[in-house]
């Protein structure tokens, strides 16, 4: 039995390391482009291609045949991405019905976010994922298909985000009783959204580097929350833990309005896409929330099996990554 114990207790380091190394990385982040029309016959395009594993996107813009570069193409190498910004001569001027391709982003897990604005002021937004790396342009999309493509862009923020998916992980763990995790995930998600709709309605800004740097320092006080539950202490995170998850849910806000920020909002559809992604993010939290209460419950099983230490590997596995995560993003600023 200890050896079974010995093999688990491994098992579990070494996701964590794994996670760690791969803390930094953005393979999750779905990329963006932007195409706006300047003139008649002239549009901008910026590519900005996330991190992956480390290394530039595999991902390369195909443009039409009969669009041709005006001048050079830059390129600025970000914290998390590549950007890539040209200009373009459409003949004609009419980019309706052309296709636009991310060849190799079938090879990736990360989708493409692109967003079309017209100089009519008619904007448009579409969705390449890795099963379909392509997109035909079209005019205006529909309510219902803006509604789609902010839904899944909240989805995809909240499961690549591992900084948010690390807090909430935080308090499943800390928080015990079906009434107080509802209340405590339902303050973390009023809060959030509060702070997310101001900010991306221009309401209220905060810089996002020292945003990002307490989204960790909060990850870091909860894991240090996780290890007094485990010696059996208390705490207000203990006794009221939603009063916590509200306050540090308001900068976690924050952190969802800087991702929506890199993608933007349709002018003529602002409330429902600020809507549909908050919903998305929603979704995507209660979905990594099932997952972990079906996995807490079944490691329940074989707790009188392992040694009182392995409990304490989840809080010093999370506290680890926010420790980086702080040193990461304060070195940053």
């Amino acid at each position: 039995m200890r050896k079974y114990t010995f093999c688990l207790s491994i098992f579990l380091l070494l996701a964590f390391t794994s996670l760690l190394f791969q803390a930094s990385a953005h393979e999750l982040q779905p990329g963006s482009l932007d195409v706006r029309q300047l003139t008649s016959e002239r549009y901008e395009l910026i590519w900005r291609a996330p991190i992956y594993y480390g290394k530039p996107h595999p991902a390369q813009l195909k443009l039409p045949v009969d669009w041709h570069t005006v001048g050079e193409p830059t390129t600025q190498q970000l914290s998390d991405s590549h950007m890539y910004r040209r200009l373009v001569f459409v003949p004609g001027g009419d980019i309706d019905g052309k296709t636009i391709r991310f060849k190799g982003l079938e090879a990736t897990i990360t989708d493409v976010f692109v967003r079309i604005s017209w100089l009519s002021g008619v904007e448009a937004t579409a969705v390449a994922r890795p099963g379909q790396p392509w997109f035909e342009i079209q005019g205006q999309r529909s309510s219902w298909e803006v509604a789609a493509d902010y839904t899944i862009l909240g989805i995809d923020h909240i499961l690549s985000g591992y900084d948010h998916l690390a807090f909430v992980l935080a308090l499943l763990l800390i928080v015990s009783g079906w009434r107080r995790l509802l209340l405590t995930v339902t303050s973390f998600t009023l809060a959030h959204s509060i702070t997310l709709a101001t900010a991306t309605l221009g309401l209220l800004h905060l810089p996002g580097p020292p945003i990002e740097a307490t989204i960790a320092l909060s990850i870091l006080f909860l894991a240090s929350e996780m290890v007094k539950v485990n010696r059996g202490d208390t705490s207000l995170t203990v006794r009221k833990p939603w009063i916590v998850a509200f306050v540090f849910g308001l900068l976690h806000g924050f952190g969802f309005a800087g991702a929506l920020a890199e993608v933007g909002l349709p002018d003529n559809e602002i409330p429902l896409a600020l809507l549909m992604f908050n919903v998305g993010v929603e979704l995507g939290q209660l979905m990594f929330i099932a997952v972990i209460l079906v996995l807490i419950r079944f490691l329940h099983r074989f707790r009188n099996q392992w040694l009182a230490w392995i409990w304490q590997l989840p809080a010093y596995g999370i506290g680890g990554l926010a420790a980086f995560w702080l040193i990461q993003r304060v070195s940053g600023f």
